[in-house]
């Protein structure tokens, strides 16, 4: 993709998403994650219907009448965006990739915490590590985010979840807000997933394609691997296929909904067909 190219496509993705996050997400956001405590502000005079437990009697004694002190919320908080950038992200049936839902998403999320004050970063994996961008604020920062979640092109084609949890683990120290999108098939990552979530507010975000949930009975037909080299052909009449295809895929959505539960992180799931806008909003209200 040419610069000029690049420039109008994350252009296009800032005005859709930021528009989101402002009519929105922002209020959501901002209700959903608090911030680490309630931090001083300044002291006013009291006022009638005043909680009288936040008189400051120093001041009070001073002036000799009534004084409160008043406190804000501390705002600042993190948020992590982990991308599965993996070959099984580029599969796409309706209009949109896999991908160009996640992207979507990540800027969406990337532009309320912007609204908010907050560091944003991110960490784009296949089975190690793609690229890490440290927790930075300000739009400029927002729209390099934006430009390699469309433009950035993975060595690897596989998936590694957990790699991708310990990686984060080991570079934040601090509590964050952390969303992890992903198709999520993959097997290994339980142990990482629960030292993660113990550590930070962790939420799940799975994309998927309506065409991956079952087999089609049209007869022999090609399949690529789009983690793995070469096709191989599947026989889709054959009920014993569809029925061990349905089932694996099943096995895999289970497993994500199982782990993020046991260890107290959030999960959604949506299809590239889906609006994940009432997805996300529905998530944010039931928190």
């Amino acid at each position: 993709m040419d610069t000029k190219a690049l420039l109008k496509k994350v252009r296009k993705i800032e005005i859709k998403t930021r528009r989101l996050s402002n009519n929105i997400f922002g209020g959501e956001y901002h209700s959903t994650f608090k911030g680490r405590g309630m931090t001083f502000s300044e002291v006013r005079q009291y006022q009638y219907g005043d909680d009288v437990r936040t008189i400051d009697w120093n001041v009070t004694a001073r002036y000799n009448t009534p004084y409160i002190k008043i406190f804000e919320e501390e705002r600042e908080l993190t948020l992590m965006l982990l991308i599965d950038i993996s070959g099984s992200e580029f599969f796409g049936s309706q209009s949109q990739t896999k991908r160009e839902v996640i992207t979507e998403i990540a800027a969406t999320l990337a532009f309320s915490a912007l609204q908010n004050n907050d560091k944003v970063g991110m960490i784009m994996f296949s089975n190690q590590i793609e690229i890490y961008i440290p927790p930075k604020k300000g739009r400029s920062h927002i729209l390099r985010i934006i430009r390699e979640l469309l433009e950035f092109q993975p060595e690897n084609k596989t998936t590694n979840i957990g790699e991708s949890l310990a990686f984060l683990s080991s570079v934040l120290k601090k509590k964050a807000i952390v969303f992890l999108l992903s198709d999520f098939i993959d097997d290994d990552y339980e142990k990482t997933l629960k030292i993660a979530s113990r550590k930070h507010d962790l939420t799940g975000i799975r994309i998927y394609d309506k065409l991956e949930t079952s087999l089609p009975k049209v007869g022999l037909i090609p399949m690529v691997d789009s983690e793995k080299s070469g096709i191989f052909w599947v026989d889709s009449d054959s009920a014993s296929v569809r029925n061990s295809f349905s089932k694996e895929y099943k096995y895999k959505v289970e497993k994500f909904l199982m782990l993020f539960k046991k260890n107290g992180a959030g999960s959604l799931s949506c299809s590239v067909s889906d609006s994940y806008v009432k997805k996300l909003l529905e998530y944010f209200k039931n928190r």
